[in-house]
């Protein structure tokens, strides 16, 4: 359960990240595009495809481990669960291509178009499944084709998860950019951004707030209710603080920790309360990770293999991450300087 839950995390943290840098690159001045690319690329080029791991890993804990829960999902929301993985597959070729084409021509318009838009695509329906999986819309008794896979996924709240998710993934992405800029125009361009995805996640974390007591779900209880819940809010916003004040004194090198312990600390609270239940279905029951999980010789067996293939692959990852990642001028830069906003978007 634990591997699950930090396999959701980090898919999320810079799975996210690099969905976000897409999403940055939707809503960029066609005078700063070129800039934008590079620096996207040199950050998420090397390392790009790794990310996917931690959804591999996901898939595979719930399908081997617990197959009732996998198949629960995979069946009744198979449309968004479809839509998100033909997004994954058009951001990755896109990506390739539009570096990688042997011939420079009106094709690398549409590989950027198509990067750009599953960028967006993609954590928006990641964010719809993971709404959908807790609002209690999945009828797996269903006798129709609308209800069994359709409404079941299809709703103001998971609609309201999937922007919240887009916002923060267009979050993370700027704040991690921002120490990827070589130059001050640059950096203050991300920091721009960061700003107005900040507040875009704000306003989207409103709208599922809104969604949730429009439906009667009872989102407040699971983050209010609970010291957990609680502790981990608080936390958050002072991480959220803490990172704005950091950006502003230059200090660089700290702020991509303090964005994922923040989006950390949200998961945490928005998942606590109603764990073990990792599905809330419509007719008031649960699929619960310890109840609903396969035999206990298969679950000592994957955990093996888990623990076994954390001792290999955590630390090459790690330093693939280090390799790549090492930027002589991500260090501590003085405070940016006070450039028009237009020239920043």
């Amino acid at each position: 359960m634990i591997y699950l839950w930090m396999a959701i995390l980090l898919y999320l943290l810079l799975g996210g990240a690099d969905f976000g840098a897409g999403i940055l690159e939707l809503f960029t001045r066609k005078t700063n595009l070129v800039r934008t690319r590079k620096t996207l690329y040199k950050a998420i080029g090397p390392i790009w495809e790794a990310n996917h791991m931690w959804l591999i890993i996901t898939i595979v804990i719930l399908f081997v481990g617990f197959p009732t829960i996998y198949t629960t999902m995979s069946i009744n929301l198979h449309i968004p669960l479809t839509i998100m993985l033909l997004g994954i597959i058009a951001r990755g070729t896109a990506f390739a291509f539009r570096h990688h084409d042997a011939v420079a021509d009106d094709m690398q318009m549409i590989y950027n178009r198509i990067f750009v838009i599953s960028s967006c695509i993609t954590p928006l329906f990641l964010g719809i499944i993971a709404g959908s999986a807790v609002s209690r819309t999945i009828e797996p008794s269903a006798t129709n084709f609308a209800g069994a896979y359709i409404f079941s996924w299809l709703h103001l709240f998971s609609i309201a998860v999937g922007l919240f998710t887009v916002t923060i993934c267009g979050f993370l992405a700027a704040v991690y950019l921002v120490g990827e800029t070589d130059n001050d125009l640059d950096r203050t361009r991300f920091i721009v951004k960061a700003r107005t995805t900040n507040v875009a996640a704000v306003i989207c974390g409103a709208l599922v707030f809104v969604a949730a007591y429009v439906q009667g779900i009872p989102l407040a209880n699971w983050l209010f209710d609970d010291w957990v819940g609680v502790t981990a809010i608080i936390a958050a916003i002072l991480s959220l603080v803490l990172l704005w004040a950091c950006i502003y004194r230059g200090k660089t090198n700290i702020i991509r920790v303090l964005a994922g312990f923040q989006v950390s600390m949200i998961l945490l609270a928005l998942t606590y309360q109603h764990f073990p239940n990792i599905v809330l279905l419509k007719d008031g029951s649960a699929l619960s990770l310890l109840e609903h999980h396969g035999q206990d010789k298969t679950i000592e067996t994957l955990g093996t293999a888990l623990l076994v293939g954390s001792i290999f692959i955590l630390p090459a990852l790690a330093y693939l991450l280090y390799s790549f990642q090492q930027n002589p001028q991500a260090g501590n830069h003085a405070k940016p300087a006070n450039i028009k906003i237009d020239a920043l978007k």
